[in-house]
């Protein structure tokens, strides 16, 4: 199952973190890293990511994204068996998979890595 996860690429992320969290958002430790903050929308969730560091997304810009618990090994061949080029990708939070819809949109379906998040977190 997948959890829509909009990114939202910032330019202040501790700013635009206390902004969702006065919209009720609930910021997600375990799954933020410090130039990433997942926040729990109840029915979804929203991704902060720093622009600075996001290889080429100006602050201001918004992706679509979906999360996942799944194995994105499983997520890929779904892809894979409907005619879709997709690729794995080793992010700093765990890995995602990235593929173009038919508009020419690449979207982003991760997997996020408790492990990793935790060993990006303590070398703050």
């Amino acid at each position: 199952m997948l959890t829509v996860l909009p990114i939202r690429y910032v330019a202040d992320l501790e700013a635009s973190r206390r902004f969702c969290a006065g919209l009720d958002l609930v910021f997600r430790p375990e799954a933020s890293v410090p130039v990433w903050a997942y926040l729990d929308a109840g029915a979804g969730a929203v991704g902060i990511h720093d622009a600075a560091v996001s290889k080429g997304r100006p602050a201001g810009t918004v992706g679509l994204g979906f999360s996942t618990a799944e194995k994105l090994e499983d997520v890929a061949a779904r892809l894979g068996a409907a005619g879709y080029t997709y690729e794995l990708v080793d992010e700093d939070f765990g890995r995602s998979v990235r593929v173009t819809d038919p508009e020419g949109v690449v979207i982003q379906i991760q997997e996020i890595d408790a492990e990793t998040v935790r060993r990006s977190q303590s070398l703050l």
